[in-house]
Parts: structure tokens; C-alpha cells; sequence
């Protein structure tokens, strides 16, 4: 080939990886969802309008899904985080301080006993502690366990685990006779918490996300999870936990002010 026509051959397209701008849209649009839930909950349930309450139960069946989506990519971005120790510890003293104003706000019946804050705080430690042990598990074989073992320990609430349609084993009835062990989701008739998110079968959802964000360490993810595609999405899930945070003082805020409002028609 001729010197001339090799210098004037355009140099090969490269693509730059950066921030997964996918991650942080799917977590937006998972928390928008939960917003509006919280929001339609407290409309039917704290302020007594029926509306609210109907729009809850279409909502109500596909709630986890979302929830679901936030803790998988919890899972996912603790692998991009340097110290998932200290953030889930950060999060816990967050996640008490959220219980401490629910019982003040809503009272003990309706106060955030152990809701997704004290959950996903819990899992980051945990992952912090173990992450040099998980990382000699291959990839898809702890993504695989773990997706297993949430299947199985769905039902733990109802005391049970259980393989869907084929086999079903009744758990210890003396671990939902305590008070101390519903973090694990063993749980007595007495229990109450205004968002509950226990550990089984959330924590193994959770590290199934660990090992699934191994894909974004090693540059491995398709190439349109790291374009932008809805920047508000994205916006949101950039500060999820700070909108987290004040979302439900606004909603409460707002429902007060329009009761208010109507009382004075």
C-alpha cells in the first residue's frame, strides 16, 4: 500500500466508557415508581381518600418488580464503590434516624421498623466484608445461586421456603415466636412496619446484582448502557437517596395542605 494512502486512513472509532448512564435511569425510573406509590398510599390510607386507595391496589401487584430493579442495581453499584463498609454504615445511622421520625410522624402501627434503607445498608456491609471471598465465585455461578435462593426464601414471611408448584418446606414455627428476628423476615401476627424489606429474601437479590456487576467493572456491559438516553431518569437516580429521604415529608406536606384547603370550602 502506498505511504500517501496509510496516512490518509481514518483512525478506528473507539468508544468511550464512563458513567453507565443506564443504571442510573432504570434506578430513576424504579424510584418515580415508588414515589408515586408512596404517594397514592398516603392519599388512601393516612388522609382517607378513596381514590387513593384504588389507584394502591392496581399499583400493589407490581410493586415489587420496582423495588426489585433498585436492589439489583444496588447490588450492581456497590462493585464501582470503594468503600461499601463505611456507605452502609453511613446508611443504617440514615435508615434509624428514618424509623426514629416515622414513630413521631405516623406513630408505632405505621413507623419503618426495618424498610429498603436498612435492608440495602445491612447488604453493603455485608458485601464489604465479604467481597474478597465472593470474588473467587465465578461470575455466573453466584448470579445463578443467588437468583436461586431468592426464588426459595420468597415465602419466608408466611414461614416457608419453598420451590414454586414443586416442593414447599414449613420453617421452625419457634423463629417467628421472638421479637428480635424480623430483620430475617421471621416475623410474628403482632408485627408492623410501614415499609418492610427483610433480609430473605432481599439480601440474595442483592448479591445476585454483586456478582452481575462484574459486567460493569470490566468494561463488559453493551455499549447503550453507557450512552444517555432520558436525562431526567437519570437525574433522579443520581440522587435517589436524598429524594428518597424527602419525598414523603413533601407528600405529607402537600396532602395536609389541600385537606386544609378543602376544610375551608
Amino acid at each position: 500500500m502506498p505511504e500517501e494512502a496509510q496516512q490518509e486512513k481514518p483512525a478506528p472509532k473507539t468508544v468511550h466508557k464512563g458513567r453507565i448512564h443506564l443504571i442510573d435511569e432504570l434506578r430513576g425510573f424504579a424510584l418515580l415508581f415508588m414515589v408515586c406509590y408512596h404517594t397514592f398510599y398516603t392519599v388512601g390510607y393516612f388522609f382517607d381518600w378513596q381514590w387513593g386507595r384504588d389507584i394502591i391496589h392496581i399499583l400493589y401487584p407490581i410493586g415489587p418488580y420496582f423495588a426489585g430493579i433498585f436492589i439489583v442495581i444496588s447490588g450492581i453499584a456497590s462493585n464501582l464503590s470503594h468503600s461499601n463498609i463505611d456507605r452502609g454504615a453511613r446508611l443504617f445511622f440514615i435508615a434509624y434516624i428514618v424509623t426514629l421520625v416515622s414513630f413521631f410522624a405516623v406513630g408505632e402501627q405505621s413507623a419503618i421498623r426495618f424498610g429498603i434503607l436498612h435492608m440495602l445498608s445491612i447488604c453493603m456491609m455485608l458485601y464489604g466484608l465479604l467481597s474478597g471471598i465472593l470474588k473467587v465465585i465465578p461470575l455466573w455461578i453466584g448470579f445463578s445461586l443467588n437468583v436461586i435462593l431468592f426464588v426459595l426464601t420468597l415465602p419466608v414471611t408466611t414461614g416457608s421456603i419453598e420451590i414454586p408448584f414443586l416442593w414447599e418446606m414449613k420453617l421452625p414455627s419457634e423463629w417467628y415466636m421472638t421479637d428480635f428476628l424480623y430483620p430475617l423476615g421471621f416475623i410474628n401476627s403482632e408485627f408492623t412496619s410501614g415499609d418492610f424489606f427483610p433480609l430473605l429474601p432481599w439480601l440474595f437479590l442483592f448479591f445476585a446484582g454483586t456478582f452481575f456487576g462484574r459486567l460493569a467493572v470490566n468494561k463488559k456491559l453493551p455499549k447503550f448502557t453507557y450512552r444517555s438516553h432520558v436525562k431526567p431518569l437519570a437525574f433522579i437516580g443520581r440522587y435517589s437517596l436524598l429524594i428518597y429521604l424527602l419525598h414523603q415529608p413533601v407528600i405529607f406536606g402537600v396532602c395536609t395542605l389541600v385537606q386544609m384547603l378543602l376544610n375551608m370550602k
